[in-house]
């Protein structure tokens, strides 16, 4: 399928407004990175992670209002999702470092669940929460209930009785007891369940559990995100100079160790133009999301890897054309060959990179806070991503070649001229 026949734009024609439009974006974003910073979230500047299990689909949009009802509107909302567990309704929310081992976790599930209470009207004055009470506790307020009439004769019953009911709801109720009448099923009676009520209420969630990321571990993924992404970049440099070893920059000059060492040059040169225009991607997407105020969690970081793989593929398909055309139009200048190889490759980007774009555009319209930052790396990086393969991959090549003095022609006299010379 092709949207357009015999197209015939002169694209390096345009380069420099390519480079200008470029060098906006990133003076845009590395003013606003340098002012304002990258907004880490939790898994790089450390804070206190709460696991809460729902009894039915968690309802995100009120968890949110209650948090920030209570001050924690810049905390973090995940539904977890698992193939093996569709039914899990569990969130993970995440709160920004708020003191150190016991004393943040403690801080964190007691703000978490005054929200979650607030905002989800569960909870009543003067009773406990049964989801969140331990064996022992439970055991020590039957005992002093005696809903089962034991007088002195107490001994360990209550404690048996509390340890069935606490295993009862952590196992077969998954953690979440959202009516004590279905404790029935551990064997409570009516009385015992009478005597629940007195001291607890049921709630339709529960904490499951809770822990902190520390801010050295946080500073270890920031420094493995930046050495996954360079190990990334160079491994398809050389992916690249050797998939288009062959190509048809070569020349012969005068003796054979220059040829060699240019021939080894003009391999890399396709490389290095791939990943600088991948790497000037990346820079403008975390330009973008330090100027917007989007959060950078390791989900943006596999999306930032994802924007690589795909701008890379991208100006690939534009160099194979370019290696193909330069054996078919020896002696047209470089520059047109490659106007020619992109025209050509136009309605296979316009295909590929439209539909790409719109999926992700509707994630990023509708896909929910969750994925807010995830998908917004996906639809600016398709954007610049296919752009950069032609508007500053291809001009990095033909700047290369025109110094190298290749420029009027791919295998033109001038450069066998420039051998002889030498």
């Amino acid at each position: 399928m092709e949207f357009f026949k015999q197209v015939n734009i002169n694209w390096m024609g345009k380069t420099k407004y390519f480079v200008a439009l470029s060098l906006a974006l990133l003076i845009i974003g590395g003013i606003s990175w340098a002012r304002k910073g990258l907004y880490y979230g939790i898994d790089f500047t450390g804070g206190t992670l709460v696991y809460v299990r729902f009894d039915t689909t968690p309802p995100i949009d009120k968890i949110r209002q209650g948090l920030a009802s209570q001050g924690l509107g810049d905390s973090t909302i995940q539904q977890i999702s698992d193939i093996s567990s569709p039914n899990a309704n569990e969130v993970v929310i995440g709160l920004d470092e708020r003191g150190q081992g016991e004393e943040a976790l403690a801080a964190g599930r007691t703000a978490i669940l005054n929200a979650l209470y607030a905002s989800l009207g569960a909870g009543e004055p003067g009773k406990q929460d049964f989801n969140s009470v331990t064996p022992q506790a439970l055991a020590d307020q039957l005992t002093r209930k005696d809903p089962l009439n034991l007088g002195v004769n107490v001994g360990d019953k209550y404690t048996q009785l509390a340890k069935q009911l606490t295993d009862y709801r952590d196992h077969d109720l998954r953690g979440v007891v959202s009516d004590l009448r279905r404790l029935q099923g551990a064997g409570a009676t009516p009385a015992v369940i009478s005597a629940l009520r007195d001291s607890y209420f049921p709630s339709n969630f529960a904490v499951i559990s809770e822990e902190i990321v520390g801010p050295q571990v946080g500073a270890q993924l920031r420094k493995q995100a930046v050495i996954v992404t360079l190990y990334a970049l160079g491994g398809m440099l050389i992916y690249i100079a050797f998939r288009f070893s062959g190509g048809g920059l070569l020349h012969l000059t005068a003796s054979a160790g220059t040829f060699f060492l240019w021939k080894w040059i003009d391999f890399v040169i396709f490389g290095a133009a791939a990943v600088l225009a991948v790497f000037h991607d990346v820079l403008i997407t975390l330009g973008l999301f330090s100027l917007l105020h989007f959060e950078i969690s390791l989900t943006v970081i596999a999306a930032l890897l994802t924007l690589v793989g795909y701008s890379m593929n991208d100006t690939i398909v534009i160099f194979d054309r370019i290696r193909e055309n330069l054996r078919l139009m020896r002696r047209e200048p470089f520059a047109s060959i490659v106007n020619r190889s992109i025209n050509q490759t136009l309605s296979r980007t316009i295909l590929t990179s439209g539909l790409t774009f719109v999926t992700v555009l509707v994630l990023f319209l509708m896909g929910g806070q969750v994925l807010r930052s995830f998908s917004f790396a996906l639809v600016v990086g398709i954007m610049v991503g296919t752009y950069s393969s032609f508007g500053i991959a291809a001009p990095l090549v033909v700047a290369w070649s025109n110094w190298r003095g290749q420029g009027e022609a791919a295998t033109g006299t001038a450069a066998g001229n420039k051998s002889r010379k030498g």
